[in-house]
């Protein structure tokens, strides 16, 4: 069971923050993956095996994948338009934004292809890189990729492309319960950073393998409805769970 972070107090009412991975999540499909498939050398496959086995890390990993791409960026724009948004995700921000919810974006991905997506979806927002979503930087330089990493972190010891538990941890303050929502093994280090998770496969199989608090989820709806009860004074069970890590962390703190 995951403790809330020091400094929360326990007695006030919740006002909660909420991270989310992006490729795989938000979208319906890892969009990374989709450029790599579609438009780079096979030999990216190989690094991918060495990233998955744990010899090198996600920057390493995406620098050297993306290498491997060519592509013009009307084949590009055609690529990324045509991967598909979560069906529940426009609800979703609306209840956030509605609510005044912090929620970022956190992604190993390139913001050039977040604000893409987002903007194809019909969700508009005037997010940069480091604001509302944080992420590698990529763009196309004469059909080749130009890719920077603004949010590693050089104490980082995965060499993540972006370190995600160093951004929760910058902006989670005095935030309570912190939610997060992910699908990957590039989410496997941020969670442990978090009061309650909502994952997809493989990610949900490996919170409970280490007894990280999480709930499978089909679609944002899902998260959707359980927040919104929740928010409402309903009980669900997610949040009866976050309650308990909290009343155990304001024990151990007046011990």
């Amino acid at each position: 069971m995951i403790l809330p972070h020091r400094g929360v107090d326990a007695s006030a009412p919740p006002e909660p923050i909420i991270f989310c991975d992006f490729d795989g999540t938000i979208t319906l499909a890892d969009v990374t993956d989709e450029i790599l498939i579609r438009l780079a050398d096979p030999a990216w496959r190989e690094i991918e095996r060495l990233w998955t086995a744990g010899t090198i890390g996600s920057r390493e990993c995406l620098e050297r994948q993306l290498a491997l791409v060519k592509a013009s960026r009307q084949e590009l724009s055609a690529l990324i338009d045509s991967i598909p948004v979560d069906p529940g995700f426009r609800k979703f921000v609306r209840l956030v934004r509605r609510k005044r919810i912090p929620f970022v974006v956190v992604s190993d991905g390139l913001d050039y292809v977040i604000r893409r997506v987002l903007a194809h979806a019909g969700l508009h927002s005037r997010g940069r890189n480091g604001i509302h979503f944080y992420s590698s930087a990529g763009r196309l330089i004469k059909g080749r990729f130009a890719v920077s990493f603004p949010h590693a972190a050089a104490s980082c010891a995965h060499g993540c492309a972006t370190c995600k538990p160093q951004v929760i941890q910058a902006l989670r303050e005095d935030h309570w319960p912190v939610i997060y929502i992910g699908d990957g093994l590039s989410d496997r280090h941020a969670v442990a950073e978090a009061d309650f998770v909502y994952a997809r496969q493989p990610l949900l199989d490996f919170c409970r393998s280490k007894g990280i608090p999480a709930r499978a989820f089909n679609t944002f709806a899902d998260i959707e409805c359980a927040l919104a009860r929740w928010l409402g004074g309903s009980v669900t069970d997610e949040f009866v769970e976050a309650e308990r890590s909290r009343a155990l962390a304001a024990f151990a703190a007046s011990e």
